[in-house]
């Protein structure tokens, strides 16, 4: 049974726009009216599902689907870093970003580890590769970005090679077996 999956990153907010580590922020007015544009590009789906944090829900909520909220979606626990500018840490705690971005199983934030973000989202993926139909998420660029390690199988390193955008989107298709990554034609 084939599966279709298109992954959205959350439209834009203040914490994207000013280089912070995000809070549970809500989306800005563009962000909205840029989703409620996306919607038609994704097309019907059968089933949808959403981070629980408010942008995703906003960003889901614009895109008129009706997603339920999937914990293992949420965007990693950056803990006593969330809200703050990644340019402040650069000056008042290099020590602890660069050790954060060399060893993927640390939290000097005191949050969570982006291994474990991997890890929840390597579970997701294999929970729903037989779905079936197409299929919605609306989460973070980290959550993508562990997705495409996944489907890649690539090595954790390349998590920081991988750039997405508010409401960026990449799809993704299963045969039951495995994912791949799908580039659709967009002069269809």
């Amino acid at each position: 049974m084939k599966t279709r999956l298109s992954w959205i990153c959350h439209g834009s907010t203040e914490a994207n726009r000013t280089g912070r580590f995000p809070a549970d922020e809500p989306l800005e007015a563009k962000g909205t009216e840029q989703a409620a544009m996306l919607a038609a590009q994704i097309g019907t789906v059968d089933r949808a599902w959403t981070s629980p944090a408010l942008r995703a829900r906003q960003t889901a909520a614009a895109m008129a689907l009706d997603a339920s909220i999937e914990p293992s979606l949420r965007e990693c626990d950056y803990g006593r870093w969330r809200g703050r500018p990644i340019t402040e840490l650069h000056e008042t705690d290099p020590e602890a970003l660069s050790l954060w971005m060399m060893d993927l199983d640390v939290a000097p934030h005191g949050g969570e580890p982006l291994s474990t973000v991997f890890a929840r989202v390597d579970d997701w993926m294999t929970s729903h590769i037989g779905d079936g139909g197409h299929a919605a998420v609306v989460t973070h660029a980290t959550v993508i970005r562990a997705a495409l390690l996944h489907v890649l199988q690539a090595p954790p390193s390349a998590f920081w090679t991988i750039d997405i955008e508010p409401l960026g989107v990449v799809e993704m298709t299963s045969d039951g077996r495995r994912w791949r990554l799908r580039f659709p034609n967009a002069a269809r």
